[in-house]
């Protein structure tokens, strides 16, 4: 079934998917802020390589959690709920991990914030797609990855601001602090704005509320395609009667085995290792602090515009050939990443094969993996299912996080990069091989297909 765009409230649509990518913009905003705060935490308590690690990778622990958990609170207690919990603890986080006394500390309270993130990278992109229109929901489900990149691009400004508020001994001291305490500002923001916006109209129906899914389903695709859109909807709910372990023995164990393996080659292709240490990266070959930091906040510019690519392409051109071309893209430029280490081409020529690579990123596995993963699982499973994909998508950029400082010391950056673009290939063969177009399709027809 498709949907004729003139019927559909854009306006309620928009707003609605701006209020959830709320969730996205603060997972950016949190995961990011480390980039900033690791290269002073790490001389204020004396950080080795497996400590730094630690340091940017804690959330990381909490992510894994809150993804591990988020799909079953979904789909018990509704996609609202969990997400205002997010807020709070996203908030909780920013007040304690500014006010340490030692590392210990600040890990408990990366910890908490990372609940509340990987709880976010599961429900958010998960409420837009139940709210979407099948003809745009690519783009809207895309907006998500948008809110990310904004939000690391905001922090990564953030932290170049306060970086250069004082000198490096008021940063190792009281700099940090200031970075991880400013999300305080958009946690709260977020809370406010989720007491305005209605329950997932899926979640709603599956709970047997088909007057409140109605009602939000007509806000959104006008009266007449209302009702024909929920009774698909509870066509689709009848005829699932499996349990979680149809998606491991069923029809469905394709679905699930694409949606962990793409959600961990869009990690361990080394997003996260530039995203989280990129100033430490650039000062290794000998920018200084305050250049450091301006190349970040181009990395987060090229990020941003970049995903406005997918965002224009993604139901054009489909999801799997952006995967593909990205894919392509990032092989290649990790590979020159890797020989500028190796030959000593720092300076212009580093940064524009990190930009190349941050450009295929986010016009490709960046944005489109989400929604990817956020439309092949069936209804009556999906926020489990996707709890499963995202809960694999954080321990491999835990293990990324953690490993990175190690590997630049042990192996070296050259070799670290080209490990990378290993990933890449590998990345590429898999979808090509595996992942299935999904343009135009609405979520019914797309659990049908399988």
């Amino acid at each position: 079934m498709s949907i004729n765009n003139d019927t559909i409230n854009l306006r309620t649509v928009y707003l609605l998917t701006a209020v959830a990518a709320l969730g996205g913009l603060l997972f950016g905003y949190d995961t990011a802020v480390i980039s900033g705060a690791i290269g002073f935490l790490k001389t204020k308590f004396d950080l080795t390589p497996a400590m730094q690690g630690w340091a940017a990778s804690s959330a990381i622990i909490g992510c894994i959690f809150g993804a591990m958990f988020a799909g079953w609170a979904s789909d018990k207690f509704g996609r609202k709920k969990v997400l205002m919990l997010t807020a709070v603890l996203f908030a909780v986080s920013a007040v304690g991990s500014a006010l340490p006394a030692n590392l210990t500390q600040f890990a408990i309270y990366r910890f908490i914030g990372g609940l509340g993130i990987g709880a976010a990278s599961m429900v958010s992109p998960l409420y837009i797609t139940e709210l979407a229109p099948a003809s745009i929901r690519g783009k809207l489900v895309s907006y998500y990855q948008l809110a990310i990149v904004l939000g690391i691009l905001l922090i990564f400004f953030v932290n170049s601001l306060i970086q250069g508020s004082g000198d490096e001994a008021w940063n190792v001291e009281y700099g940090w602090r200031y970075m991880l305490g400013s999300e305080i500002l958009p946690a709260l923001l977020f809370l406010i704005a989720m007491f305005f916006v209605p329950e997932s109209p899926r979640w709603l129906t599956k709970e047997k509320r088909e007057t409140e899914a109605l009602a939000v389903l007509s806000r959104i695709n006008g009266p007449s395609k209302a009702g024909e859109i929920l009774n698909e909807v509870k066509e689709t709910l009848h005829e699932e009667k499996g349990t979680i372990g149809e998606l491991f023995t069923g029809r469905f164990r394709k679905a699930i085995f694409v949606g962990i393996v793409l959600s961990v080659f869009s990690q361990v292709q080394g997003i996260n290792a530039i995203m989280y240490y990129a100033p430490e990266i650039f000062k290794a070959v000998g920018s200084g602090t305050d250049s450091a930091f301006q190349q970040t906040v181009i990395i987060g510019i090229i990020n941003v515009l970049f995903t406005f690519v997918a965002i224009h392409f993604v139901d054009k051109m489909g999801r799997k050939s952006l995967l593909l071309w990205g894919g392509a893209g990032m092989a290649f430029s990790l590979l020159m990443v890797g020989m500028a280490f190796k030959f000593g081409w720092t300076g212009y020529g580093l940064l524009g094969f990190i930009l190349l690579y941050i450009a295929c990123f986010a016009a490709s596995f960046g944005p489109v993996t989400w929604v990817v993963i956020s439309e092949i699982f069936p209804i009556k499973l999906r926020g489990v299912a996707m709890s499963v994909a995202t809960f694999a998508l954080w321990v491999a950029v835990y293990l990324v996080t953690q490993m990175f400082p190690i590997l630049l010391e042990s192996a070296g950056p050259a070799n670290t990069f080209w490990l990378f673009c290993g990933m890449s290939v590998l990345g590429f063969l898999f979808t090509w091989s595996q992942v299935p177009e999904t343009k135009g399709k609405t979520l019914e027809e797309i659990e049908r297909s399988w």
